[in-house]
């Protein structure tokens, strides 16, 4: 759609390029109040570093306090290795998973990286960079986790 003129779409979808223009008007205008304003990276990272203390800890409680209660995380494991297919939904459950992965990686390296611009987290094993984490901070709660573990999009991770 973004290709097209507003003439174009409005032959496309029936209505008056003036019609179209209003309404990717009020769309973008909807899509800019819904964000909110933008928290300080200083706070950005204080929250990361929280999050990563709690996770260190095991303390569902402080992560879940961290965690928006409609939290969305999503993994990215490309075909290459095993990552969730859905999008997990929900602060507690993704809580309740980071703690879950702690337990299975003993030994698992969390250092504090800028991801994408933004504070992050890179998890090491033996040395061996293998997830990459991004965070979407709004206010003082992470709404959104990307977990990257395809081994192919952590190549320029690999010399940290």
């Amino acid at each position: 759609m973004f290709r097209y003129s507003f003439a174009e779409v409005a032959e496309i979808v029936g209505r008056t390029p003036a019609a179209c223009r209003q309404l990717a008007w009020l769309a973008r205008r909807r899509i800019r109040a819904s964000q909110g304003p933008a928290t300080p990276a200083g706070r950005q990272a204080g929250i990361v570093r929280e999050f990563k203390q709690a996770w260190e800890a095991k303390d569902i409680d402080a992560l879940v306090g961290l965690l928006d209660p409609d939290a969305t995380g999503t993994a990215d494991g490309g075909g290459l290795v095993s990552a969730m297919l859905r999008p997990m939904e929900g602060g507690e459950r993704i809580a309740r998973a980071f703690v879950t992965v702690a337990g299975l990686a003993p030994g698992l390296a969390i250092l504090e990286r800028t991801v994408n611009g933004q504070p992050g987290l890179v998890l090491q094993q033996d040395g061996v960079t293998v997830v990459v984490l991004a965070f979407d901070v709004a206010g003082d709660r992470i709404k959104r986790i990307w977990s990257v573990l395809n081994p192919d999009k952590l190549r320029p991770w690999a010399t940290l």
